[in-house]
Order: C-alpha cells, then structure tokens, then sequence
C-alpha cells in the first residue's frame, strides 16, 4: 500500500519548479502525494484541482474569505455598472435586515480591515485555516512543508492529533535572513517549529552549515537541479523577431523573478558600458515598473526589452536563444549570499555561458566546472567588463558553451532526486527513531 503524503506550498503553484520536480519523483516511486496550495482568482484559467498523474493531485484553495470576495465584487460593480452596484448594495441591505445584528456586525468588521492591516491578517489567518482544514481531509502518512510560511499548517496537521504523523520541513530559503522577512518573529516562529519536525531539507552545504550553527544539527542537502533536457531538442522561439531585435545582435538574458536584492538596477546601469548586445529581462516582480522607469530614463528602450514569465516547460525555448545569461544577486542578506540559483542551472542546461556574482555556492559552480565568469555584482562597471571580455573572447565564450553542457550531466535533477527519495525511503519507518531524538538533544 503506497504511502500518503500531505505537501504544502505558499504560492499558485504555475512556476514552482522545485515543488513540481520532488511531487512528481515522490508520484513515480509510488507515494499517493497531494498538493495543497493558493488558487489565484485573478487567473480564471487556473482550476482549483489538477490530476497531474494518477498518484499526484493539486489543490488549490481560495484565496479570500468569502465576506471578503462578497464586498470586493460589489464594489468592483458599483464602479463599473452604478445600477447593479444599487442592486447589489438593496440586496445586502435585505440581508441585514433579515439578520440585522449578524451582517451588521460583519460589515463594520469587514471595513475596518479593508482600510487597516487588519486586511491582511483576516486575509492570511483565513487561508491557514483552510489549508489545515484540507490537510485533516484524509488520513497522510508524512507532511511536508515548504517554506517557514507552511510549516504551522505542516505542524498542526501532523502533530495536533492522537496519532502523529511525520513532519519534513523543506526549506528553500533561509528564514531568518532574507528580503521581507526582517522582523524577529520569524526567527521565533523558525526556532519553535524547528523542534517539532522530523526530518529538515535545504538546497546546499552552505545553508546546512549556517542551520548547523544556528539549530545544533545537519539538515539533509537537496540541490535545486532542474530537468535535464534531451540532447536533442533544439527547438526555439523566434525571440529576435518576438522583440524586433536585428538577427545579427547577441541577446544578453536575465530570467527570473523582477525582484529587489538581485542586482538588475546595477545591470541596467551597466548596458551603456556593453561594447554590444541587447538586454532582455524574462519575468515578473514587484520592481519590473521601477525598472522600466529606469530604462525610459536612461533612454535605453533599445537596448533594454522586457518579457513577462513564461511556462517552465516553455522557458527554455527562450534561453536557447542567449549569447550569455546573468545571475547577479546582491549580498543584501545570507540567503542571498548562500544561493545557488535555480536558474544558474537552467542557463547551463542550454549551454549558456553566465555572468555571475562572486558568493560562494555560485562561484564554485562558475569557475570549478568553467562555464562563465564572475564580477562584483554591485558594481556597474565590473558587470560590464565582465560582459565584455565574453563578448571579445569568442573561443573562450565556446569552451565555456561547452562546459555548461558537460556540466548539466552532473547538476540535474535526475541525480538529485535520487537523494531526494532516499530521504523518504530510508526515514519513513524511522523517522521517530532517528533524528526526532538528535533534535531533542540538540535543544
């Protein structure tokens, strides 16, 4: 009988690649693994429940309370139709007064948090509890969290019970030093949690050893290798063409997410210094108008394109079509500073040469196997000469084409994963034998 496991993520679950690779190798080595993440209501494609393969199933829970949902579509109504927006607000009327005490009081709730950051917390609170609701639906065998910010729901659906069920925490970030999560309440919540698991996952040595220092054990090391792709497949979107840009210029690419700490402002300021070549940056994130802004500015709108996110399954049609790929993260906390980069990978995969920042995971992966150069990645100007020496050494700039390739026999997920498993194999019948006591020691 197959092992059931309850995995949680805190996002759509449309680009996550490395919760795709480890739920599809836990469905083909024949666990039952169920998905549990955050439906988008912006996008009316994405379905609420996804049978990816027969052991592997996706559910996505609502966003919004519906109280919420309720008055955000009366009052997207009343702006864009005021007679069904009247409509609306008679009905709600009628339902105050059929319950006039109930629906007042809910009103004056929901309006106080739609203009304070109470908002935010009904809007969060509401979602863990649904997502532990889901998790209690059927009977798992082990749980795993994604992330600090599923690791109460992984808890509480594992532990809050008779018969407790085992906890992995897989964290792909480090929770207590990284963008947006500055305050200690983290850290905090990291700290008691981390005693309740049973087994902890992280993408290299370097977070490991950090973990080591800071909890008193070793995680289990799981690299964010992607796929590798088949020798074979070539295939290319016409990106040139896409974006009006002559057949003849090299594309210089930035995949990823839009996001503040990796280095894209210094990027930008450096296209000026490229002795040739045009910047496409593929993705999305919360500074991607701050940085258009910037490009109208600089008056670089023809060296500089932007391309929204696209499909993993579809991103490397784009990235074949680069002369050279960057990763230049800023050392603006440790899990920068400690990456190795998802996306590291994929520029190899397609024997992408990188222009790469000079932290440790990143460097020895860029210099050790040869497959690009590093720069300081908070200074324009060595970006820049960077940029420039693999533009003028062509036979270095092949060998390094070559190397990516080489390389990807090594850094991809079909080796990785077997770690992966064996995490599973090996601890899930004693997984409260082994390391659940290592942590009571170590506390």
């Amino acid at each position: 009988m197959s092992k059931k496991v309850c995995m949680f993520v805190w996002n759509h679950f449309t680009n996550d690649a490395r919760v795709l690779r480890e739920c599809t190798a836990l469905s083909e080595a024949g666990y039952e693994v169920d998905l549990i993440c955050i439906h988008d209501p912006k996008d009316v494609n994405l379905p609420k429940f996804e049978q990816r393969n027969s052991l592997f199933k996706v559910y996505r829970i609502r966003r919004y309370p519906i109280l919420l949902e309720t008055i955000q579509k009366l009052y997207r109504l009343s702006i864009r139709n005021k007679w069904l927006g009247v409509l609306g607000l008679l009905l709600w009327g009628l339902l105050i007064y059929l319950s006039p005490i109930i629906f007042s009081i809910l009103t004056v709730l929901a309006v106080l948090m739609l203009k304070t950051k109470l908002n935010v917390v009904w809007v969060r609170g509401t979602l863990i509890l649904r997502m532990i609701l889901k998790g209690f639906q059927r009977k798992y065998d082990i749980y795993h969290s994604n992330d600090l910010n599923t690791l109460p729901q992984g808890y509480i659906c594992s532990k809050w019970r008779l018969k407790k069920k085992k906890l992995i925490y897989d964290s792909h970030e480090v929770q207590t030093s990284r963008t947006g999560y500055q305050s200690p309440i983290y850290g905090k919540l990291e700290g008691f949690l981390i005693k309740k698991i049973d087994q902890m996952i992280v993408e290299n040595h370097t977070r490991a050893k950090y973990n080591e220092d800071l909890y008193g054990f070793y995680p289990h090391v799981v690299h964010n290798y992607p796929f590798k792709q088949t020798v074979n497949n070539e295939e290319k979107v016409d990106l040139h063409g896409m974006l009006g840009i002559p057949n003849n210029e090299k594309i210089l690419l930035y995949q990823g997410g839009i996001q503040t700490g990796r280095g894209l402002d210094k990027l930008i300021k450096a296209v000026p210094l490229f002795d040739e070549g045009i910047l496409v940056l593929i993705g999305d994130g919360k500074i991607k108008k701050q940085l258009q802004a910037l490009v109208k500015e600089m008056k670089l709108e023809d060296k500089v394109k932007f391309l929204p996110k696209v499909p993993l399954s579809e991103l490397p049609k784009y990235t074949r079509n680069a002369y050279l790929g960057f990763q230049v993260l800023n050392n603006v906390c440790f899990n920068h500073y400690s990456a190795s980069s998802n996306k590291l990978f994929e520029y190899m995969m397609s024997g992408v040469p990188v222009v790469a920042c000079s932290f440790p995971e990143i460097k020895g992966v860029v210099e050790g196997d040869g497959t690009g150069v590093c720069v300081d990645s908070h200074d324009s100007e060595s970006i820049a000469k960077g940029v420039n020496w693999l533009l003028k050494n062509h036979i270095k700039h092949d060998e390094m084409k070559t190397n990516s390739l080489n390389a990807s026999h090594k850094y991809n997920w079909g080796n990785e994963k077997n770690i992966f498993l064996n995490i599973y194999n090996n601890h899930t019948s004693s997984l409260y034998n082994g390391h659940t006591q290592g942590f009571a020691e170590a506390k």
